[in-house]
């Protein structure tokens, strides 16, 4: 099992944040036996296991989520939160439900990004060519959902291969800073779904996100924001780019 106890960043009775590794599921699919963030923090927190909302598959089996508030895709690095009791639950759903939860994310993306900041507006729905995809493009199907997101450029390279970027989502879709870069031509730098066929640069294996930063309430009303250092891929990425 995957030990995060040295990946908390902050803690208190009702509230743990984490930076997750790339690599690891938050909560397991029921399709495939492997580590997760809520295994860890059931055997880590037996007290919290009850807490969150357990998901009924079509088949019919009940996936269990102990301490899931929101996620991030298993090969996105960075900050997570988990509620550790059902005050801390409540509280963080709501914020979320509100769009009070404000997210940073640093990517790297293919191409040079010419605007040095800007609003991706489009909205989101299922694509049509793949089921695991989301799109913003013409064509895709089923409900349309309102999806924004807010970008600056951090840093150009020189050769223009690829463009690192801070992103920050007003809405919280599945996939949507992936699924709105692709939508503007320069999709995140080793997207195995929405970049599929591109050689991935700056030596990245996985794909170059990071969700770097969260401010949030706790319980008690006090606001907290949390930074997630860079895993060492992302690091030496921003190293080469100088």
């Amino acid at each position: 099992m995957t030990d995060l106890s040295k990946n908390i960043l902050y803690e208190d009775s009702d509230i743990l944040v984490i930076n997750k590794p790339a690599g690891l599921v938050v909560h397991p699919d029921g399709r495939t036996k492997e580590p997760s963030v809520s295994e860890w923090f059931v055997s880590a927190y037996p007290d919290s296991k009850d807490v969150g909302e357990s998901i009924e598959k079509t088949s019919g089996e009940i996936i269990e989520r102990a301490g899931v508030v929101h996620r991030i895709d298993r090969d996105t690095s960075g900050i997570l939160l988990l509620a550790k009791t059902k005050e801390g639950h409540e509280c963080l759903k709501e914020q979320f439900m509100n769009r009070e939860v404000e997210k940073i994310y640093h990517v790297f993306v293919y191409g040079n990004l010419k605007d040095d900041r800007g609003t991706i507006n489009l909205p989101i729905g299922k694509s049509t060519s793949n089921f695991r995809k989301w799109s913003a493009q013409r064509g895709a199907r089923g409900e349309m959902r309102e999806a924004i997101t807010y970008f600056q450029v951090l840093k150009r390279l020189e050769d223009k291969s690829a463009t690192f970027v801070e992103a920050k989502p007003k809405t919280g879709r599945t996939h949507q800073i992936r699924v709105h870069l692709e939508a503007i031509h320069h999709p995140v730098v080793g997207d195995k779904l929405y970049a599929k066929g591109k050689t991935p640069v700056l030596g990245f294996e996985r794909l170059a996100l990071h969700a770097r930063q969260i401010s949030f309430k706790t319980v008690k009303g006090e606001k907290m924001t949390i930074e997630a250092p860079y895993p060492e891929d992302f690091q030496r990425a921003i190293d080469m780019i100088g």
